[in-house]
């Protein structure tokens, strides 16, 4: 590896220093094939227990790509982190589902990102699983953009 880029050769080439003129080819890092962490539309299915229908909003969540640190040989003294794309400021928006069983509070709420950056994951506000959560029903055909 040198710096982000890993040199590739051609298949019987060896590498030596006497072979200057050999032909590179490099792979673009990963980060400039993905967006970095940003606030994105998204459409998000709400549902609630004794609600029959899920109803469809449109929201903005933070979405992207984040620098990770993970050293293959861990010791004491390993500076690991694991940064994600989560939210800095947003605020809780209610919505009443319709149809509701008799004695059910129809109010959902769920977050609406205003800004978003790279940091430790917030477990109140986020879901920090190593496998996140299956889509439920509702969101049969929605496309999800991680």
């Amino acid at each position: 590896w040198r710096g982000n880029e890993q040199t590739l050769r051609k298949p019987g080439q060896v590498n030596t220093s006497q072979n200057a003129s050999r032909r590179q080819w490099s792979i673009r890092p990963t980060r400039t094939q993905l967006p970095f962490c940003q606030l994105v539309n998204q459409t998000v299915s709400l549902e609630k227990e004794g609600c029959p229908r899920c109803h469809p909003v449109e929201t903005t969540i933070c979405s992207g790509h984040c620098i990770t640190k993970d050293p293959v040989i861990k010791t004491l003294f390993s500076k690991v982190y694991q940064h994600v794309c989560t939210y800095r400021d947003f605020y809780h928006k209610t919505f009443e589902l319709p149809d509701c069983l008799p004695g059910v509070d129809p109010t959902v709420t769920y977050p609406v990102a205003l800004s978003c950056h790279c940091g430790g994951c917030a477990m109140d506000t986020s879901d920090c699983t190593f496998e996140s959560m299956q889509p439920n029903s509702c969101m049969k055909d929605e496309p999800f953009y991680y």
